[in-house]
């Protein structure tokens, strides 16, 4: 005889915040996802519910804060933690929350990020992608263990542990100074931590996506290996040794993987190839900072989806402004992470320039959009310090770009990175 009352059905994923009714965004995705199969809990009933039986059946969680939230941003990373130790996957979904405190939650394991409000199918792609990393098949490491998930879509070996922040830097016109901007961030990152223990300095690499003119070997005075070409037309075999073995070691601290030696097509290499060497360089290190060309190629997309923050460069001139309206607008034709862009100006106005500052204003609001970051002119002592293959913080110290430069650095710097590097 069979009961005539029908069983609940199991939950299979939580949302977990302050109070779910902020979110109604999420509510509505959620029963559009799970149906009756999913559950609500607070920041503070978390942490004893991952301790019941029913938690055990969790597909995932889905941990949503906003600007309110950053005082409570330590029990946050706890429920985070708690929830990977207990292998549940976890979706972090913010509102308003300041890039710091995003990096911090980032580098305790989240599994997937969307910013809220929730653009259209955001929740689905996530949910989608966590469990396509469930399906894949698992990884046998060098050194005996088994790791599934999401390194298994890698398809290859590594014996890192790490899950870095991926910072592309991408100049919207030519001569902007987007290498010199990535090469600054990359260094000024390596040596964020010099006045502290070696051990719990960020380990931080630098990769030239700029095939054809990359100049980050010029600007660090470095040479330009075969070893780049080859291990880019065989990603497929890549495993870490081959990797790191393609870099070189700038200063003892920044590994750097240069542009080939050849001006190579940008298509010769493929978006599988881009995300296989993403992939292999978020586990070995903490920080990875990408030169990225000023075209627009098929693998752009990839860089964009794998990034925390998208550093877009421009100028206070009208074909920086032309090319950031046709990027933008390029980017929500295709449904593309476009709110990942930070915009950078370059150049910008002293602070004394009330005329220029008023263009600067005048120019976000015709654009749309949000300068977040003005650098200074380095003047002749930037072209000076890459002619001589440095870095500013060691030809030109006390320059106004190299201290905006090291400020971004530290703030990105978050308080657990060297406790998750020192636990590592």
């Amino acid at each position: 005889m069979t009961s005539s009352l029908a069983e609940p059905a199991p939950i299979v994923a939580c949302t977990i915040s302050r109070d779910v009714q902020n979110f109604d965004l999420l509510i509505e995705d959620m029963e559009a996802e799970l149906g009756e199969k999913w559950g609500d809990l607070t920041f503070r009933d978390a942490l004893p519910f991952f301790g019941q039986p029913e938690a055990r059946g969790l597909e995932f969680v889905a941990v949503a804060l906003d600007a309110e939230d950053e005082d409570e941003l330590g029990l946050v990373g706890e429920i985070i933690s708690t929830a990977k130790q207990k292998r549940i996957r976890v979706i972090l979904i913010a509102q308003d929350v300041g890039p710091t405190a995003l990096h911090q939650l980032l580098r305790l394991g989240a599994d997937d990020f969307c910013p809220y409000p929730l653009p259209e199918g955001a929740l689905h792609e996530a949910i989608q992608r966590i469990r396509s990393a469930a399906s894949a098949p698992p990884v046998i490491l060098e050194d005996g263990t088994v790791q599934g998930g999401l390194a298994a879509q890698t398809q290859f070996a590594n014996t890192g542990n790490r899950e870095g922040v991926v910072l592309p830097i991408h100049g919207l016109a030519g001569g902007v100074g987007a290498s010199n901007f990535a090469v600054n961030l990359a260094w000024e990152l390596a040596i964020v931590a010099d006045d502290e223990d070696e051990s719990k300095r960020p380990r931080v690499c630098l990769l030239d996506f700029d095939l054809q003119y990359g100049s980050v070997a010029t600007y660090l005075d470095l040479s330009r290996r075969e070893t780049v070409y080859e291990m880019l037309s065989d990603t497929a075999t890549m495993d870490a040794e081959v990797f790191t073995g393609a870099m070189q070691v700038h200063g003892e601290k920044l590994h750097v993987l240069t542009a080939p030696s050849d001006m190579l097509p940008l298509d010769i290499v493929t978006p599988e190839d881009i995300e296989r060497v993403i992939a292999m360089a978020r586990r070995l290190f903490d920080f990875v900072v990408i030169d990225m060309p000023s075209t627009v190629v098929p693998w752009t997309e990839t860089v964009l989806s794998a990034s925390q923050i998208y550093f877009s460069l421009l100028e206070l001139d009208m074909r920086s402004a032309q090319n950031t309206l046709r990027f933008v607008r390029a980017l929500k034709a295709e449904d593309l992470p476009h709110d990942r862009l930070r915009f950078v100006l370059n150049r910008a106005p002293k602070f004394t320039d009330l005329s220029g500052k008023t263009r600067v204003k005048r120019m976000s609001e015709s654009l749309d959009i949000k300068i977040e970051l003005q650098l200074p002119d380095g003047s002749l002592q930037v072209t000076e310090a890459n002619d001589h293959g440095l870095p500013l913080a060691e030809g030109a110290a006390k320059n106004p770009l190299r201290k905006e430069i090291a400020k971004l650095a530290a703030s990105m710097h978050a308080l657990t990175l060297s406790e998750a590097v020192a636990a590592e």
